[in-house]
């Protein structure tokens, strides 16, 4: 018996991207990205994106095939995971979905709300209306035209607030009006074994603290700076990776490098605790893995899946 696809979600830098790879070898499987972020090419460091040593261990799919200056989505990411599943199932691999996008992983078990599709020039014109908005302001303005919506969205959070804002714009109805119905889901839950790697908190915060001034040392600066002299919208969510706007700020002056760490550092640890509430809310179906031996965990489960249980039980 082989699930049709394992699955590995947790808070950033709890371990799963070594876990897949080491499922994706002794499965025949292929790590597929379930990151928003890792899906940009131009931001392998400061995104904890697999090495290239990493990717040529095993097949990976998804990672860094989205250029910074992209909008991507949670709906062109199911799009893109639809082809993979199906190349994947012809190639008689084992699809292991890897990330911390909790969005993506709900996405693809239960549906995703059916939004319209904003056309391109509202976009155009939202945005530029926004250029010189700070998220308070944009929450604001959210507040005054959409209480409902954004009573449900953080004040930090440009991107969704914006979101909510072109979607209004585009049809005149809130957001949460069109959260109920959801399209069929890409993966059958029942079908799938899917994890949740929840390490402990201090030990995890260390080691958040830690890789980040790793990304340091490894380069992320100079992959920052290539990325700020491309002038890009402030607002693309590459721009908005975490660890991207405080080291901006050190390149341009604002900011001393030290202070741009431990804001980078700060911002990753409370994304970390959002994490965790993410998935005891919005996936139920999600094993937890607190222990220390994630991958002998995940395969005693993996194996316990796959006993056939006998006539008497």
């Amino acid at each position: 018996m082989r699930a049709r696809a394992i699955l590995i979600a947790g808070p950033t830098a709890s371990g799963k991207s070594a876990l897949a790879l080491a499922l994706a070898r002794r499965r025949r499987g292929a790590v597929v990205n379930a990151d928003s972020m890792q899906v940009y090419r131009d931001l392998r460091t400061v995104t904890a994106r697999p090495t290239i040593e990493e990717e040529a261990a095993a097949p990976h799919l998804l990672f860094g095939h989205v250029d910074a200056a992209t909008n991507y989505s949670v709906g062109r990411w199911l799009e893109d995971l639809a082809r993979v599943l199906r190349d994947l199932d012809a190639r008689e691999l084992t699809p292991i979905l890897v990330g911390g996008t909790g969005m993506y992983f709900r996405a693809a078990l239960y549906g995703l709300s059916d939004i319209p599709a904003v056309p391109g020039e509202v976009r155009e014109a939202m945005r530029a209306w926004a250029q010189d908005k700070t998220p308070q302001q944009l929450h604001a303005e959210l507040a005054a035209r959409d209480p409902a919506t954004a009573a449900l969205l953080r004040k930090t959070d440009p991107q969704r607030l914006l979101r909510a804002l072109e979607v209004l714009e585009a049809t005149g109805k809130p957001l949460v009006a069109f959260q109920g119905p959801r399209s069929p889901p890409i993966l059958n839950a029942s079908e799938c074994a899917a994890f949740f790697l929840a390490p402990e908190r201090e030990t995890l915060y260390a080691r958040i603290d830690a890789r980040f001034e790793k990304m340091i040392q490894a380069g992320a600066l100079d992959e920052v700076a290539a990325l700020k002299a491309r002038g890009l919208d402030p607002s693309l969510p590459a721009m908005r990776a975490h660890g991207v706007p405080h080291l901006i700020a050190y390149l341009d002056g604002r900011l001393t490098l030290a202070e741009a760490i431990v804001r980078s550092q700060l911002d990753t640890r409370r994304y970390a605790k959002r994490q965790f509430t993410f998935a005891r809310h919005q996936l139920p179906s999600l094993k937890w893995i607190a222990g220390e031996t994630p991958l002998r965990d995940v395969e005693d489960a993996l194996s316990s899946c796959a006993r056939p249980t006998s006539g008497t039980e």
